[in-house]
């Protein structure tokens, strides 16, 4: 899976951060995906984020 945020479209709710740490961080005040962790294997907590993203601007591509 890959993970990344829209930062055009997110607005800072940090929900993303509260729901995977290991995955996202804030920067700047907007949700972003820890570099390195574009690839994060934490499906069940990175899909909750996404799902309960208020701006939904993140998106999850599964590969294969």
């Amino acid at each position: 899976m890959t993970i990344s945020v829209d930062p055009e479209q997110c607005y800072g709710s940090g929900d993303c951060v509260h729901r995977a740490p290991s995955v996202f961080t804030l920067v700047g005040g907007f949700g972003a995906v820890i570099p390195g962790r574009e690839h994060a294997v934490d499906a069940p907590r990175v899909r909750e984020a996404a799902e309960g993203c208020p701006s939904a601007a993140i998106t999850i591509r599964d590969e294969g």
